[in-house]
């Protein structure tokens, strides 16, 4: 009796075992897209330390022009975008404003991130440039309607995140959302004060409520 209890508890260990493996195989797939495929935002001193954390393939610098970094030795020159702007959201004598040309180079690096692997976001502190990159890069992998719920994200990502104004501003006309863009990240306010934001990441896929 004892034998036949013993090989019977075996047997059903066994099959557990099998399906648990099943299961952790048919995970595996879905949880390396979802890592794939998301954003990771940083500091410019954080960079190095971010794209071989997450092990990026796709680069975005956002920063001015006398501070563009060289493109890691782990990315492809093809798939690091180098925006040369300074942080504002008025023209300033000496100064590089954001312009529609630049919003553009984003939305272009935007649908051409073939999620083969991470997208790493970055300005000088990791709070305005690249939360506004990001912002825009997220609204154009999204359909309208996600805008409101792209921003809340970032806000519960980052207290400091204060995307540029008049970058956001340029890519709402760009993708045509009617204001949705602007009003979004004015919902959220402007973020703590800090000298540098933590770095945070968000998932690229964002689904509409009706």
């Amino acid at each position: 009796m004892k034998q036949t209890q013993v090989r019977a508890i075996t047997v059903r260990s066994s099959t557990a075992d099998e399906k648990n493996t099943r299961l952790m195989s048919r995970a595996q797939p879905a949880v390396s897209i979802l890592l794939r495929t998301r954003i990771h935002v940083c500091s410019l001193a954080a960079v190095p330390e971010t794209v071989a954390t997450v092990k990026a393939t796709h680069l975005m610098t956002v920063i001015n022009g006398q501070t563009l970094v060289e493109t890691p030795a782990s990315i492809e020159a093809n798939k690091h975008l180098k925006i040369a702007v300074n942080d504002i959201s008025l023209p300033q004598e000496g100064l590089v404003h954001p312009r529609a040309e630049h919003v553009e180079e984003i939305i272009r690096f935007a649908r051409e991130w073939d999620h083969a692997g991470p997208l790493v976001v970055h300005c000088w502190a990791g709070i305005s440039r690249s939360t506004a990159a990001t912002f825009i890069t997220l609204c154009t992998l999204n359909e309208g309607g996600v805008e409101a719920s792209i921003a809340r994200s970032i806000r519960i990502a980052s207290k400091t995140a204060t995307p540029n104004a008049l970058m956001i501003s340029i890519a709402d006309d760009l993708l045509g959302r009617r204001g949705k863009m602007v009003d979004a990240i004015a919902a959220i306010g402007q973020g703590e004060m800090a000298l540098s934001g933590v770095p945070f990441s968000l998932s690229s896929r964002f689904q509409a409520t009706h």
